[in-house]
C-alpha cells in the first residue's frame, strides 16, 4: 500500500464535483434587516468577530478591472467602515490602485464560510484624505510602517534577497521607537456602497440573499434576490 492508498478512501475524495456541504443554518427574512446596510454590516459582522470562528473576519476580496474591463482580484483587510463606506489601504502604485484610477467601481467580498455566509459590497472608490491615511499609518505596527516604505506592491523583485535588504536599510535608518514619515505613495481608499447583499446559506442551495440598493433621495431598497 503506497502512502497515496492510506490517505485517500476512494477515488472521488479530492475531486471537485463531489464535494459539498449541506448548509442547515437558520433563515434569513426582511424582518430581520436593519435601517442601512452599514448597520446590517455591523451586526453581522460583530457575529463574525465573536462567533464565527474566523481567522481574519475583516479579510475581504477586493476586485477591480483596468480601463479594458480585465479583472483582478485579491484579499485586503478592511480597516474601518461607517455610512460612508468601508475603508482599507494599499500602495497607489499597486494593480488594485492603478485600477482604481481608471476604473473607481469596485466589488467587496466577505467569506464568512463557518458561519455561512457572505456579504457583497459593490461601489465606486474614492482616495481618503493624507490626514485620516497619515492617522491610520501611525497607529501600525512598526515594521508593517517599515514594509510600505520597502515593497514596491505588485511590481517584479529580483528576489527575496533584495526585498528583505531593502527592508533593513529601513530598518537601520528608522529605528524601533523612532517616527517613520508617511509614504506618500501609500493610503487609503474609501468604498462608498451603491449596493450591499447579505447571502445566508440554507437548505438544498434555496438561500436567503437579501440586497440593499441605495435610491437617489439616499434611502435603501431592499430585493429579495432568487438563490
Amino acid at each position: 500500500m503506497t502512502d497515496a492508498d492510506a490517505v485517500s478512501p476512494g477515488p472521488d475524495r479530492f475531486h471537485p464535483a463531489s464535494m459539498r456541504q449541506q448548509y442547515r443554518a437558520e433563515g434569513f427574512a426582511e424582518s430581520d434587516l436593519a435601517a442601512t446596510p452599514v448597520e446590517q454590516f455591523a451586526r453581522w459582522f460583530r457575529q463574525a468577530a465573536t462567533e464565527g470562528r474566523l481567522f481574519e473576519p475583516n479579510a475581504m476580496i477586493v476586485s477591480t478591472a483596468d480601463a479594458e474591463g480585465r479583472p483582478s482580484s485579491r484579499t485586503v483587510l478592511l480597516k474601518a467602515f461607517d455610512e460612508q463606506g468601508f475603508v482599507f489601504y494599499t500602495n497607489y502604485e499597486s494593480r488594485k490602485a492603478r485600477d482604481l484610477a481608471v476604473n473607481p467601481y469596485v466589488a467587496l467580498l466577505f467569506p464568512w464560510h463557518p458561519m455561512a455566509r457572505q456579504v457583497i459590497v459593490t461601489g465606486v472608490a474614492r482616495r481618503t484624505g493624507r490626514d485620516e491615511t497619515a492617522a491610520y499609518f501611525r497607529s501600525r505596527p512598526h515594521g508593517s510602517q517599515l514594509g510600505a516604505w520597502a515593497s514596491a506592491q505588485s511590481s517584479v523583485v529580483a528576489d527575496r534577497a533584495e526585498l528583505d535588504a531593502t527592508y533593513a536599510e529601513l530598518g537601520a535608518r528608522y529605528p524601533e521607537g523612532e517616527q517613520v514619515p508617511v509614504p506618500p505613495h501609500w493610503g487609503g481608499f474609501r468604498v462608498a456602497p451603491q449596493a450591499v447583499e447579505f447571502w445566508q446559506g440554507r437548505e438544498n442551495r434555496l438561500h436567503d440573499r437579501l440586497r440593499y440598493v441605495a435610491e437617489a433621495d439616499g434611502s435603501w431598497r431592499v430585493e429579495r434576490l432568487s438563490p
